[in-house]
């Protein structure tokens, strides 16, 4: 369905760009009216062709994917050692102190558990739901007739351990805090995890963002694997307690104990209505493969603090109600994006933001989302290849404060405002510390090959670049009646800029003089 729309799209586009420019039916190649009106010379710009050889790149290779599957997740799974399953005290315990700390949080399970709190915790082996409903007292963990499982305390899978959720349904109960922890291995294939509310029977649905719902969370040194299930119902508004997270230990405890990163696969399952769809903080080598994030309640994917070698492929994320469908942010780098659908997300696409560097963001489609399609704050270093960003309510491709970006055979087609829109700006959010984030105020990109055509206001604007190189981009079928109409320090030397494109064909370098005398040195 959604290749039929973009075909019926483009071809809308293209049937109004030949109306506007007269051209399309000649079946010679012709350039579009420029706005010919008189605009001051921008001085301190030059406007120079350059070989097309320093511009050529290959076609960026993608990680091989043929390993992450539901078989090779059941060969990781050993079962020959049974575990241990017994009830302790939450407090002195330190996979969960981030609950029951300071700022009298102990009180939110004191008041859920009608008492001093304990939790369940699996220890030196292999464990799966059916001997935690053995073991345990049935007012704390119990089976329905039907084989669903329905947790009424915490969940700890300690160190060494593993709990296995196979072909089952566990209800974590909303009303009595009940919670899933792994500090071990955690494997659920073919099955569903639900926060729940016993009072009504049915999925914790979000009522208020501070209310505690169930969650899943993986600390430093630990593994999980998703395979072909479905969460649902998760997560709320508190530190670690997002959904579905991969988190190292704060830095005191990580000190002690030196564990490694976390890591993951979640693979062919579905994520609706978590706080957040996804979240991982210093996380590595972590594999979110052909799986749906729908209705997440603030991001959909959200890769945070130093994450790395993160593959985000084949995934669908929709539906996301306040931000972004997916945002890595805060130095997460050498990781891949591609092949993914994301729409109808109540803020932008994709974001890269915070220093995230040195990642491929390649073939994603990305549309009818309510603001810019893809995103970059203050995020330097980063390749864009063969992306189509269609219809999205604010700019296609935006980019602020960030330098060498290349823009490689993109399809930015229909979106409300600019094509791509490049600028730079002062921030003065008081809630960034320069220290954890600095940038400068500079802005550079690279253009080669694909489309900007039909968008709301100009195909292409950019304000005080350093550079600024285009090559092979067709914006052949303009959104305005005038013609191409470039803005910023492009619609000041748009008359040179589209007679060495054009016309002549030629790759075109704009750049500041002071910066090319720097770059010289």
């Amino acid at each position: 369905m959604y290749n039929r729309w973009c075909a019926t799209r483009s071809l809308v586009v293209l049937l109004i760009g030949a109306l506007l420019t007269g051209s399309a039916l000649a079946g010679q190649p012709s350039v579009p009216p420029v706005d010919t009106k008189e605009v001051p010379k921008a001085r301190n710009y030059t406007v120079t062709s350059v070989p097309v050889e320093s511009l050529t790149l290959a076609e960026p290779k993608l990680p091989d994917m043929s390993g992450y599957t539901a078989a090779a997740v059941q060969a990781r799974i050993q079962r020959g050692e049974p575990g241990r399953v017994t009830l302790r005290r939450m407090l002195q315990q330190e996979t969960l102190k981030q609950f029951v700390g300071g700022n009298n949080r102990l009180a939110e399970w004191v008041r859920r558990q009608r008492g001093m709190p304990q939790a369940i915790f699996i220890e030196g082996g292999y464990v799966d739901l059916a001997t935690l409903a053995k073991k345990l007292p049935k007012q704390h963990f119990s089976v329905s007739a039907e084989g669903i499982y329905l947790a009424r305390l915490p969940i700890v899978v300690a160190r060494g351990a593993t709990l296995h959720i196979d072909r089952q349904t566990l209800r974590l109960s909303q009303e009595r805090g009940a919670f899933l922890i792994n500090d071990g291995k955690l494997f659920i294939t073919d099955s569903k995890v639900i926060g729940w509310r016993e009072a009504e029977n049915a999925a914790a649905g979000l009522r208020k963002p501070g209310e505690f719902r169930p969650f899943l969370l993986s600390w430093g040194g630990t593994e999980t694997y998703i395979v072909k299930s479905f969460l649902g119902s998760l997560g709320y508004n508190s530190n670690k307690s997002y959904g579905m997270s991969l988190s190292q230990h704060t830095p005191d405890i990580n000190k002690r104990l030196r564990r490694p990163a976390p890591m993951g696969w979640l693979i062919d399952s579905e994520f609706a209505d978590l706080w957040f769809g996804f979240y991982c903080y210093e996380a590595r080598d972590v594999v979110l493969k052909g799986n749906t994030f729908r209705d997440s309640q603030v991001y959909g994917i959200d890769p945070h603090d130093r994450s790395q070698r993160l593959i985000i492929a084949n995934n669908t994320v929709r539906g996301t109600r306040e931000k972004h469908g997916i945002i890595i942010s805060r130095e997460v780098d050498d990781s891949w994006i591609f092949n993914n659908q994301i729409h109808d997300n109540n803020l932008s696409g994709i974001v890269l933001d915070r220093n995230s560097v040195n990642n491929l963001v390649a073939w994603n489609e990305v549309y009818d989302n309510r603001a810019d399609g893809i995103t970059l704050y203050e995020s330097s270093n980063n390749l864009f290849w063969g992306n189509r960003v269609i219809g999205n309510a604010r700019h296609g491709i935006r980019l602020r404060n960030s330098v060498n970006i290349r823009l490689y055979e993109n399809f930015v087609v229909g979106n409300g405002l600019s094509g791509v829109y490049g600028h730079t700006r002062k921030l003065s959010d008081k809630r960034r510390n320069p220290k954890l984030d600095p940038y400068d105020t500079k802005v550079s990109m690279t253009l080669v090959g694909g489309q900007l055509s039909g968008n709301g206001s100009t195909p292409l604007t950019i304000d005080s670049p350093l550079s600024i190189e285009l090559y092979r981009v067709d914006m052949a079928l303009p959104g305005k009646s005038s013609g191409i109409s470039l803005s910023g320090i492009l619609g000041e030397r748009q008359d040179e800029i589209l007679d060495l494109l054009v016309r002549q064909r030629k790759a075109v370098r704009i750049a500041l003089v002071e910066s090319q005398a720097g770059l010289k040195d």
